[in-house]
């Protein structure tokens, strides 16, 4: 394993008079402009012809006096990390908010177009220009929206929403996979409501956290929601669509009886090996939109149960931690690469590969691509309340795990922030094997990355914490 820190940034706001906190929240659409649009979220290429609901970049903005903090979720499903990087430095130079104040993250919903090239799906540069401009100008927007505000937090639970899906199955109903291998002890998705399932190969995280702005007269501003459910799916065919995230921005703005400028977001937790299956007890099959609609309904219902009991406060203090590490990237042994040259060069049609010439191009790709690569982790904290990002697709255990380990009392992980490497798996779920560990651009990583990234961002809250600590102490004269 390589690991080293290239940059270390921390601003740290200050203690300020009561009443100092202002906020701003702002959703720029970035539906193209036009169609048909490639797609992301399946392995081969998918047109979108039709907009359902519309996808935005939804920005809260933040200011305590000292320090400004911009939260920026977008309804996308995977973006590079130079998209982010681009829209940042544009957003940093509109508004003076510092780069490494900024966080950007997609939510992962399957009905978007294209913003990264992966497996069989390439982006539209037009499109991808056009992203780049929204979000930046919704950070623009929600900063010049900035108001006296107040903040508060809590924790609804949604248990029922999430599943773990990689199974232990029995043997028989194990196939092989991509690489020509028999080897692996857990399936993703296997079939639902059969005998061959044994049980769940990791957890779930219940919690749906959230962070409530309003005006100093009440008036709700914008609520900021994280749970770790990966997308709910079950859109028509050939439609663009926020899915559930989208849904649950709508659905939150009516409970909490936001104004035409309420801005409702959703972010994604811990996910990468979660979804809205039940597997034991399969549901009869739904119409277009039906259960995403449901999943939002059941989630905004729960935040709203709680809401009411969320004290608010006006002095709460922003800090921020950026740091960069590098980690090694997994490649193909001289075995595996000859076999994958020979799959590729024998494909009958390189545009639409089986999922074997897939993978094969994927080791090829990999062999191709760098020895390492850089990952931007962040920690923010509002008051007592933490928040941490990560360029990945994060196993449940290891968000619960930062969750656990965090000296901040509520802490909870965006995922798919500031940049895309692809699955985060721990290493014993790797000796699993299954569809996330399976080395590929969605997949690559060195095994103790989770390891890395985790004791990373734990020293990352224990370093604001320390400055919290500090800040509070008396000062002397």
């Amino acid at each position: 394993m390589r690991y080293s820190v290239f940059v270390l940034v921390v601003l740290v706001g200050h203690h300020c008079e009561a009443g100092n906190l202002q906020a701003g929240a702002a959703a720029i659409d970035i539906t193209p402009l036009k169609l048909p649009v490639s797609m992301t979220g399946s392995f081969q290429d998918r047109k979108a012809t039709g907009v359902h609901d519309r996808l935005h970049a939804r920005s809260l903005v933040l200011a305590d006096g000292r320090t400004r903090i911009a939260l920026v979720i977008i309804d996308s499903c995977l973006i590079p990390r130079n998209i982010h990087d681009k829209a940042k430095g544009i957003a940093s130079g509109r508004t003076g908010i510092p780069t490494s104040c900024i966080l950007t993250a997609a939510t992962h919903t399957h009905t978007a177009p294209t913003a990264l090239k992966a497996a069989q799906c390439t982006p539209d540069p037009q499109y991808l220009e056009y992203l780049t401009k929204q979000i930046a100008e919704s950070v623009v927007v929600a900063n010049g929206r900035l108001q006296p505000a107040e903040i508060g937090w809590g924790v609804a639970a949604a248990p029922d929403q999430i599943n773990n899906r990689r199974w232990f199955i029995k043997p028989e109903a194990m196939t092989a996979n991509p690489f020509g291998r028999t080897d692996d002890l857990v399936r993703m998705n296997p079939p639902r409501g059969t005998d061959v399932l044994i049980r769940p190969a990791g957890p779930v995280d219940p919690d749906v956290t959230f962070l409530s702005v309003r005006a100093t007269d009440g008036a709700a501003l914008s609520l900021l929601a994280n749970y770790g459910l990966h997308y709910v799916g079950g859109i028509a065919p050939g439609q663009l669509s926020a899915d559930y995230f989208g849904a649950f921005s709508r659905q939150i703005g009516t409970r909490l009886k936001g104004g035409k400028d309420f801005v409702g977001i959703m972010s994604n937790g811990a996910s990468g090996d979660v979804n809205n299956y039940d597997f034991l007890n399969p549901r009869p099959r739904a119409a277009s939109y039906e259960r995403m609609e449901r999943v939002a309904e059941i989630v905004a219902d729960g935040v709203h149960g709680v809401h009411g009991a969320v004290p608010f406060r006006s002095d709460a203090v922003l800090r921020t931690c950026e740091r960069e590490i590098e980690l090694d990237v997994r490649k193909p042994d001289a075995v595996e690469l000859k076999r994958a040259r020979q799959l590729f060069d024998n494909a009958a049609d390189a545009q639409r590969l089986n999922m074997e010439e897939l993978y094969a191009q994927e080791s090829i790709r990999l062999h191709d691509a760098d020895p390492t690569v850089r990952l931007k982790l962040q920690t923010f904290t509002v008051g007592e309340l933490a928040i941490v990002a990560i360029p990945c697709e994060v196993f449940a255990e290891i968000g619960l795990e930062i969750k656990r380990r965090s000296p901040f009392r509520t802490t909870f992980v965006i995922e798919l922030a500031n940049g895309y490497n692809g699955y985060l798996p721990t290493p014993q779920q790797h000796a699993l094997g299954g569809y996330e560990t399976w080395r590929s651009g969605w997949s690559y990583l060195e095994t103790d990355a989770s390891t890395t990234i985790t004791e990373t961002t734990v020293q990352m809250l224990q370093s604001l914490r320390a400055e919290r600590n500090r800040s509070a102490e008396p000062q002397p004269d």
